[in-house]
């Protein structure tokens, strides 16, 4: 199956080429850039050299030439070119946030109107499995969305709030340098943004909500001086209190078909280059935590789109996300 990259000169761009290079029975054929339009790929992803000979092209969406494409351009682009895909016939994994929401979540959470809005399926497989086989487009979501929602959901509808807590490395900033990811502000610190006002927040909710949980979530990011990976404190306040070795048992359950999903003490570097999430829950009673740990570019980004991809095309879902994490 051919495979175009819409955006593939970011970290989940390289991600995307790096992951398929292990998948059985798909081809990067088209890598799109606007500014790096003739470049070769591996002079921007010099872990590819020798990998992949793709030159970047400046190529619009109705002049793709694939059969699946992946929309890896920021918020408020992807809007611009989905339609076309979609009317095309071209089976698509929008990596952005612009069909994760219901049309006025979204408007209200990003502030812009949405110029072509359709429903999709929101690509979280071990929740939504049975919308994203056989879609035609699916909304990949959000890298933090990923982490809290697995760590919580097995609770969600026995709780009356989730208080989320999240770690994130410096890559789930993108690429672009700023004066947040400057070295000098990132190494040897840690710092707490967007306190109360995130805009995944919004997805948190939506999932809990989905879960059939009339929960309040409350959600509060942190910035970690490494460069993958995040990991999610979950507060969750239950109605009526649970014993450990009840929780433990409902959460083994709920994850014992879920091949990505591991019930074990969570760690950055177990999960580092991996589609897996890492769970564990320790119940004080009336409040559990669950902690949760994922790679914010694989199962927070591009491993999850392949997954769906699989789910979409019929594949393994595990064909090109089979492999360990890079401990230590």
């Amino acid at each position: 199956m051919e495979i175009a990259i819409i955006g593939a000169s970011g970290y989940t761009g390289g991600e995307l080429m790096r992951l398929l290079l292990h998948h059985s029975s798909a081809e990067v054929v088209a890598a799109t850039s606007r500014k790096l339009d003739g470049t070769p790929v591996a002079s921007v992803h010099p872990h590819l050299r020798g990998l992949t000979d793709l030159v970047f092209r400046n190529t619009e969406a109705g002049d793709i030439d694939a059969d699946f494409a992946f929309l890896a351009v920021p918020h408020t682009a992807a809007m611009k070119v989905a339609g076309t895909l979609v009317e095309r016939g071209i089976r698509t994994v929008d990596l952005s946030a612009d069909y994760r929401l219901a049309k006025d979540v979204y408007e209200k959470t990003y502030g812009v109107p949405h110029e072509a809005y359709f429903e999709a399926p929101y690509g979280l497989p071990e929740l939504h499995r049975d919308e994203v086989r056989g879609a035609t487009f699916v909304a990949n979501p959000g890298c933090f969305p990923t982490g809290a929602t697995l760590a919580a959901a097995p609770l969600a509808k026995l709780a009356h709030t989730i208080i989320y807590d999240s770690k994130t490395g410096v890559s789930g900033a993108g690429n672009t340098p700023s004066a947040t990811t400057h070295y000098g502000n990132v190494g040897d610190n840690f710092t707490a943004y967007k306190w109360t006002s995130h805009r995944h927040l919004a997805e948190m909710k939506q999932e809990a909500a989905r879960l059939g949980s009339d929960a309040r979530c409350y959600f509060t990011p942190h910035l970690l001086p490494v460069n993958r990976g995040i990991l999610t404190t979950a507060h969750i306040l239950l109605r009526e209190p649970m014993e450990q070795d009840e929780v433990e048992a409902l959460y083994r359950k709920f994850y014992e078909n879920e091949f990505f999903v591991r019930y074990q003490r969570p760690t950055l570097a177990a999960v580092r280059g991996t589609n897996f999430c890492d769970v564990a829950v320790e119940s004080e009673g009336d409040r559990v935590v669950a902690v949760s740990a994922i790679d914010n570019l694989v199962k927070g980004a591009s491993g999850q789109a392949i997954q769906n991809m699989n789910l979409m095309c019929g594949f393994a879902e595990d064909d090109g996300l089979r492999n360990a994490g890079m401990l230590p």
